[in-house]
């Protein structure tokens, strides 16, 4: 079963120029109306409410999921046929984005609409489905997921909770903890990772009048406190036989693809979130007087405020390239019941959603630790809303696997592919090593340099990747320092040209209006990005080549990437911080 339209496959970037792609300019009107909603939702229901909410008033929480799944916000996955609106990959983007701010409110909202729903909407039966997905899409039921045990965090199918069918045949009997639960306290429905006779990882869903289920205490959390924390306790807990999810032993096809689109999630509400912090920051600078003028007006205050807006440019270009490939990979899979053709095309992105995950959340902790600096101590006062975005974007980068793990996935998959043979990984190092010997001439043309940079940073990954392997073989895997070198040079390579890409677009489309603000964005990001890489590849080599060739390598990737800088990039990035500066917040 086929249903991609467009012909890029997963990871591709890594190796090869990605020309085509969605990007924010190419917004429906149906998409603009859910954002709209979304944001109204966030104003009207949620920030009044915010510090009943941070005092863990619960009951408020739910009458909130009630007025959500109310306007279809809860519902935008599900499919039409259950009950929801089944509304494609970028609605998904934008109700993530739009209450990306909203706090603990926020994480129980995302938690339950992404992995708490989508493996029934994805691997439920027709009657599970029926069931459940009204519910969940209404706010009738909420749900919650439950994978994390003590002894199982990054490692989730070391898992020791079992499931035993009892002699009667009609209930699995559930036994073990699961740890960090969010939405426990107040959830409906739990999807629980066990065991089948202590070897078989399986799925199910359970409800929370159960016998044998019970939650551990309230954990007390740094951010977060508007979503419930806890354990999630099953001793003996009777599950009925048709609330098996998916197939016994078949339990990872679910629980690692499904985070998939959960990473893809928090890249679009940390995305949210840091254009909320940049917004207090730019208020903040431009109302506090030192030495006799506001703050905004010093060029190291602008400083600050461009470095945010231009990772919240890359940070949005990256997240919605992402979204379409997933709605390509997933579109008309809502009603399919083929489980196989759908974990293989929740996996297909899998290396761009983690770099969804990474990028957005460390974007939000720039933007919220340097937005918290600009507000001096008044920043580190409770009263000040900046206080509550700094505690509450720290979990991120734990959420949905570590960023660590998500770096290790990076490069991980393109070995395994290259180990397939579905990626000639060999050819293309030979062909990049006698590209750099002879670097192309720059086009003439308003980002013909920053599309040169694109091209660039791709052959330094390529380059450096062959010298890892060529040092290491097939140990590379194991070494986890390189691997997370090459992650971050990937990670700055599918930045960069999701940005590039998207501002090219839209100057052909528009060159005066557009390139007012996407051209200055952009130009400041490739100089910093190539920088970046230069450091992240300099390094590499120190650690995987020979010393007779270490200089002969790093010469070469100093040689590819400081041709392509911009001088006066403090001009260019004054120009960014006056334009939002004057917009009172995020635009591009």
């Amino acid at each position: 079963m086929e249903t991609k339209t467009s012909t890029y496959k997963g990871a591709a970037f890594l190796y090869q120029s990605s020309e085509h792609f969605f990007t924010p300019e190419d917004f429906t009107d149906e998409h603009k109306l859910i954002a709209k909603t979304a944001t109204r939702f966030l104003e009207k229901e949620v920030r009044p409410n915010n510090d009943e909410i941070e005092k863990q008033n619960f009951g408020l929480v739910k009458i909130l999921f009630k007025k959500a799944g109310e306007l279809g916000l809860l519902g935008h996955s599900v499919p039409k046929a259950y009950g929801g609106l089944g509304l494609d990959k970028i609605s998904k983007g934008l109700v993530g984005e739009s209450l990306g701010s909203a706090g603990g409110y926020g994480v129980a909202h995302s938690n339950h609409t992404c992995i708490a729903t989508l493996p029934i909407t994805y691997f439920g039966t027709a009657e599970q489905k029926e069931r459940y997905l009204p519910k969940l899409a209404s706010g009738e039921f909420i749900g919650a997921y439950c994978l994390t045990e003590p002894g199982a965090g990054s490692d989730a199918l070391s898992a020791k909770t079992t499931a035993k069918l009892d002699e009667a045949k009609t209930h699995y009997l559930l036994n073990g903890t699961k740890m960090f639960i969010t939405n426990a306290d107040f959830s409906d429905t739990f999807i629980v990772y066990a065991k089948v006779d202590g070897t078989a990882f399986t799925a199910f869903i359970v409800e929370k009048d159960y016998p044998g289920l019970s939650l551990g205490p309230e954990e007390q959390k740094m951010g977060i406190k508007g979503s419930s924390t806890r354990a999630v306790i099953f001793e003996d807990c009777r599950v009925p036989v048709e609330n098996l999810l998916g197939e016994i032993g078949k339990g990872h096809m679910i629980a690692l693809n499904v985070l998939n689109l959960g990473r893809f999630n928090l890249g679009s509400a940390c995305m949210g979130a840091a254009k909320y912090g940049l917004e207090l920051a730019l208020k903040y600078t431009k109302a506090r007087h030192q030495f006799g003028k506001a703050i905004a007006e010093f060029t190291a205050t602008q400083e600050k405020i461009a470095d945010m807006a231009l990772r919240i440019y890359a940070s949005e270009s990256l997240q919605y390239r992402t979204a379409g490939y997933l709605e390509d990979a997933l579109g008309n899979l809502y009603e399919s019941q083929d489980h196989g053709v759908i974990a293989k095309q929740l996996m297909e992105y899998a290396v761009e959603c983690a770099v969804c995950k990474v990028y957005g959340s460390e974007t939000l902790d720039f933007v919220a630790d340097e937005a918290l600096q600009l507000h001096g101590g008044y920043g580190y006062i409770k009263e000040y809303k900046i206080e509550q975005l700094y505690r509450d974007s720290r979990i991120n980068r734990i959420f949905e696997g570590t960023n660590e793990v998500n770096r290790l996935l990076i490069p991980g998959n393109l070995l395994k592919l290259a180990a397939k043979g579905e990626v000639p990984l060999s050819q293309l190092v030979a062909s990049t090593i006698e590209e750099m010997g002879s670097p192309l001439k720059i086009a003439d043309g308003p980002i013909s340099r920053e599309i040169e940079s694109v091209e660039a940073i791709r052959r330094i990954f390529l380059f450096c990747i062959g010298i890892a392997y060529q040092a290491y073989g097939s140990r590379l895997s194991e070494e986890q320092e390189i691997l997370m070198m090459l992650a971050d040079i990937a990670i700055a390579l599918y930045a960069l040209e999701s940005a590039v890409i998207r501002t090219a677009k839209a100057i052909a489309t528009d060159k005066e209006q557009l390139s007012a603000q996407k051209l200055p964005l952009v130009q400041a990001l490739s100089g910093d990005a190539l920088l970046e890489v230069e450091m992240n590849a300099r390094k590499l080599l120190q650690y995987a080549s020979p010393e007779d060739q270490l200089v002969r390598n790093t010469t070469a990737v100093t040689n590819e990437l400081s041709r392509l800088q911009r001088g006066g990039l403090n001009k260019i990035k004054r120009q960014i911080a006056q334009n939002v500066l004057s917009a009172d917040r995020y635009i591009c």
